[in-house]
């Protein structure tokens, strides 16, 4: 049975290919276009898992597209109707698009696919629709070693379902319970994100960084809290919310909040994208953290009621939360969890495919006992020596090739060590918005100096961004607290009181620059202000060449973990192919490029010029 899932035509537009119940490839279409979050069809997705698989379109048996489009559209026509005379500006400009074309997606589709391959006859191959939620679902249970499990999909909002509770057994998923919209845990993080000046749909991550500058003992925070439950929000014990619409204008409006109204709430003018961040955003970030976490906690433990199952699979978009995931598995509500570590919209297609597979096919499903089945998530493209060394004819480029693997990783872990930021490009590509040791820019997590480097000379972002580390599995509880799995980096533990410095006395006092640069761990480039770090175990089974560089660092330094921040500058998609990294080695301060058996010294490249300014490209999210 092969089956192709597809999400596209909102954000993270991605495609995943399935066969015999394996996942083959997935890939995400921006990483290709380079064009962040592109919502066009992924074209160059599916082309790539064609030719790296050996099929052709007619060779499947379905595709599975990962929402219902009519659904989707009923719940606008309701929503403009409920709210009329309210968005009149917002109708006039989605529904022309969802009457030329997303209304007609079957047709849109088809002839998509036939730009691909001509020959492709749509009649022989069935195009299913499962609902948003399901997809979610599906690809959080399926690829789970778990043989039954609680299953909690959150995110902004799909036809109707803003948020759901189902239950996995074997090949089934049952949705038990839904939260629908304009409720949304999503939405109303995504209005947080949109008033602290980051930009929505990606800057949520950003606020999730930025809320331990805050300070929770602070009766400024309290306050803030305080605020968005007895006039935003209403928590019931379920964790199922209500959200007060006079403050929310995402419904029918181009905006996610009335600005007037949140500015008079919180006493806090609405921060403009890039200006300076002040104590009173951190506390607000924090205090929508805190608000967020406590109804995860709450939807989890009405999910351990409904199914009593002692594991549970997470996956919509409020999963990549991390720290809540952290707060989550810390309450022990059950025994293990797994997170898709593509749990937003482009992990939607993977979850097509398998909702395709077993829901609509009826295959059998087999459970790795040992771990999951994403196969590490690398699931994307990967390049051969012959497609790296082109890059000397276009570019010029110099480089000095090893003849083992092993002379590699001794190298570049000595290179690590003398404080140079590396580009790490290996293997095959990873699926999901973390860069997990094959996409990757990696360095000294002891250097002080480091976090600055990565984000003010490489990265060309805030300097208030934390960054993960990758730690030998076998060597994770020696600096964390924790003794579990992490490989996707989707769970945020305190680091060890055995590498901490005790903070000043003052340290709540301190400005958000005073308390980034506090060297707080032996591992400082790593330790976040809140002494807590973004975990990402390595593992043997699973990436040996990651693991072996950082084994061989460990050998060479006695520390067994490095910085991994994702090989991209601002908000580029991750690189994809050897030319999108060489790009990305002489647009920055990086220091050098490793790229299967090739080094790449920026010393040693010739000058680069380019016609146009790139940074202004990549805006920031």
């Amino acid at each position: 049975m092969k089956v192709l899932g597809i999400s596209a035509f909102y954000h993270d537009s991605a495609a995943a290919l399935i066969i015999n119940g394996e996942i083959s490839g997935a890939a995400q279409e921006e990483r290709f276009t380079r064009k962040k979050q592109d919502s066009s069809f992924p074209k160059n997705a599916i082309e790539y898992l064609l030719e790296d698989s050996g099929l052709k379109l007619n060779d499947l048996d379905s595709i599975v597209f990962y929402d219902k489009p009519l659904l989707k559209f009923e719940r606008l026509i309701e929503t403009y109707y409920g709210f009329a005379p309210k968005g009149i500006k917002s109708f006039l400009k989605a529904i022309p698009v969802w009457l030329k074309e997303k209304m007609f997606l079957k047709k849109l589709i088809k002839d998509q696919l036939e730009l691909i391959d001509s020959e492709f006859n749509f009649k022989k191959c069935k195009l299913l629709f499962p609902e948003h939620h399901l997809s979610h679902a599906s690809s959080a249970f399926y690829p789970s070693s778990f043989e039954s499990a609680a299953i909690l999909t959150l995110d902004g909002v799909g036809e109707w379902a803003t948020a759901s509770i189902g239950f996995g057994d074997g090949s089934s998923i049952k949705v038990l319970k839904e939260l629908h919209f304009p409720h949304s845990i999503g939405l109303l993080y995504s209005s947080f994100t949109y008033f602290l000046g980051f930009k929505v749909n990606s800057g949520e991550y950003k606020l999730m960084g930025l809320a331990p500058y805050g300070d929770l003992k602070a009766k400024q925070t309290t306050d803030f809290i305080k605020i968005i439950k007895s006039n935003l929000i209403e928590i019931k014990e379920d964790g199922s919310i209500w959200l007060d619409q006079n403050y929310f204008t995402y419904a029918t409006g181009l905006k996610m909040v009335n600005e007037t109204k949140w500015e008079k709430l919180f006493g806090v003018k609405k921060r403009d994208p890039e200006s300076k961040l002040l104590q009173v955003h951190c506390n607000l970030g924090l205090a929508i953290q805190t608000v967020t976490e406590e109804i995860i906690i709450k939807m989890a433990k009405e999910a351990k009621r409904l199914t009593k199952s002692n594991y549970l699979c997470l996956s919509g978009g409020v999963a990549l939360n991390c720290v809540a995931n952290g707060k989550l598995q810390f309450e022990k509500i059950f025994k293990e969890i797994f997170i898709q570590p593509a749990a937003g919209d482009a992990g939607g297609a993977l979850g097509a495919a398998y909702a395709g597979n077993y829901l609509f096919f009826n295959q059998n499903r087999r459970t790795n006992k040992e771990g999951d089945s994403m196969k590490g998530s690398y699931l994307g493209p990967e390049y051969n020596s012959s497609q790296i060394a082109r890059l000397s004819n276009t570019f010029g480029a110099k480089y000095k090739k090893y003849n083992s693997f092993d002379e590699i990783a001794k190298k570049t872990a000595k290179l690590i060590s003398e404080g140079n930021a590396i580009g790490w490009f290996q293997g095959r590509m990873e699926f999901g918005p973390r860069a997990l040791g094959n996409r990757s820019i990696i360095g000294d997590a002891r250097n002080p100096e480091m976090q600055k480097k990565l984000n003010l000379k490489i990265k060309y972002r805030e300097s208030f961004r934390p960054f993960a580390p990758s730690v030998l599995n076998e060597d994770c509880s020696k600096y964390f607290n924790y003794n579990g799995k992490s490989p996707y980096m989707l769970l945020v533990h305190p680091v060890n009181e055995s590498i901490s410095n005790a903070p000043p006395a003052n340290y709540s006092e301190l400005n958000l620059k005073e308390k980034l640069y506090y060297n707080r761990s032996t591992v400082p480039a790593v330790t976040h202000v809140d002494y807590s770090a973004r975990i990402q175990t390595v593992h043997k089974e699973t990436n040996k060449r990651y693991w072996n560089l950082i084994n061989e660092f460990k050998q060479l330094t006695g520390c067994g973990l490095i910085v991994n921040t994702s090989f991209n500058v601002r908000s580029e998609p991750i690189v994809c192919s050897p030319e999108d990294a060489y790009k990305c080695l002489m647009r920055t301060e990086m220091d050098y490029l490793v790229m299967g058996d090739f080094i790449f010294s920026k010393g040693d490249q010739p000058n680069w010029q380019e016609d146009f300014d790139w940074k202004s490209e990549f805006e920031l999210d």
